[in-house]
């Protein structure tokens, strides 16, 4: 790529940008620690969905000495149904090591901020420049999108390769000065212009320098490798009443999936194996308990990143053992006007709605909770 050409396409890029960028929450600041927290949100979510949960954080936890300071289980329950929920542990974690290695305020280069919990290449390389004004490529799946089809990349996006191809190409592009306004535009041309299916093409600045669409191949690029197949797997959970009409309730394990999480507890059923008896082994396994598992009590269907399931849930009495934490982080008994206090995984809560109603989860009920240890099995 000549020099003439490079400039023309920063030019362009940058103008268009300053003439239709987005009013959104984190361009009006420079605070790292905004620009952290909402680069931490938007990965894998949408634009619309995230304003109100940053806004809802920042007014919460306005500095990283605040964010350090609350408990886990307060930093779930503000995240809960921004899905995703290791970054909210991570982003927890690595904010009590700013405070404890860095004096509260975060470091200002990519290779310093890669040494915090839940900080990649993308992420360091989106507050260095944006808030610190460091020349380092962000380049988010947006971006890689707009570079593959800008030079017609043959090679999948997906792959070692064209990681490494769209970075160099990246780093090519990236001017000297003001690389946080340039990745927030390379960002900004992805997410409203280029998309990945319906292309505007007509309001791109680049249109006709676009390799991809001078062929023709806008809709076709880029390329990805195939993946796996995603496993579904069937998983068997408990509303377990005691004599006073209270449930037993989990949280995860913090080193788990959906770490710190409170759950209806249960687990994933072997093959062939009956819900009943998954459920009475999972119980046995995780709180040394025994139940008799009465009628469904509902449904859920959902998906993660790599596979998805089919949650049952069903009414249990509580029949013997004392619980323990075997293969929990603690438990406790819960009124079920109480379970809005707690921070749930997305498919829990959709058990909560289908069984107590709309808006049980969706903030901080009142009710009472009993502390660990709480009443032995109904009579």
């Amino acid at each position: 790529m000549d020099s003439r050409r490079l400039r023309r396409l920063q030019e362009r890029l940058l103008a268009w940008y300053r003439s239709v960028a987005r009013d959104l929450p984190w361009r009006r600041t420079r605070d790292p620690y905004a620009i952290w927290v909402s680069e931490v949100m938007l990965q894998q979510t949408q634009v619309a969905r995230v304003i109100p949960f940053y806004e809802r954080w920042m007014a919460r936890f306005p500095t990283v000495v605040h964010l350090a300071e609350a408990s886990l289980d307060e930093v779930l329950k503000l995240w809960e149904g921004l899905g995703y929920y290791a970054r909210a542990r991570k982003l927890h974690e690595a904010a009590r090591l700013v405070v404890e290695r860095h004096g509260g305020r975060l470091p200002c280069s990519p290779e310093a901020l890669m040494a915090l919990p839940g900080i990649g290449p993308y992420t360091a390389g989106a507050i260095a420049s944006i808030a610190f004004g460091r020349r380092a490529v962000a380049l988010d799946g947006n971006g890689r999108r707009v570079l593959a089809r800008l030079v017609a990349l043959e090679e999948p996006i997906n792959t070692p390769r064209g990681e490494r191809l769209l970075r160099e190409l990246a780093e090519r592009l990236l001017p000297e000065d003001d690389a946080g306004t340039w990745n927030q535009a390379l960002m900004e041309l992805g997410a409203t212009v280029c998309r990945p299916r319906a292309p505007a093409c007509g309001h791109c600045p680049w249109h006709d320098e676009c390799a991809a669409r001078l062929q023709g191949r806008q809709h076709e690029l880029p390329r990805r490798a195939p993946r796996r197949p995603r496993p579904h797997y069937r998983v068997a959970a408990g509303l377990i009443w005691n004599g006073h009409g209270e449930l037993l309730i989990a949280r995860r394990p913090e080193d788990k999936m959906l770490g710190g999480l409170w759950e209806f507890p249960g687990g994933k059923c072997r093959p062939g194996e009956p819900l009943d008896a998954c459920l009475k082994r999972e119980l046995r396994e995780e709180l040394g308990i025994e139940v008799d598992v009465s009628e469904q009590a509902a449904r859920v269907e959902h998906g993660y990143s790599h596979f998805s399931i089919t949650l049952y849930a069903f009414h249990c009495r509580h029949t013997g053992g004392e619980p323990q934490a075997l293969q929990v982080a603690e438990w406790r008994w819960a009124r079920p006007e109480a379970l809005g206090r707690f921070a749930w995984s997305a498919a829990d809560r959709k058990v909560i709605e289908q069984v107590f109603g709309e808006g049980r989860v969706g903030g901080d009920n009142p009710g009472s909770s009993r502390p660990a240890g709480g009443p032995g099995p109904q009579a």
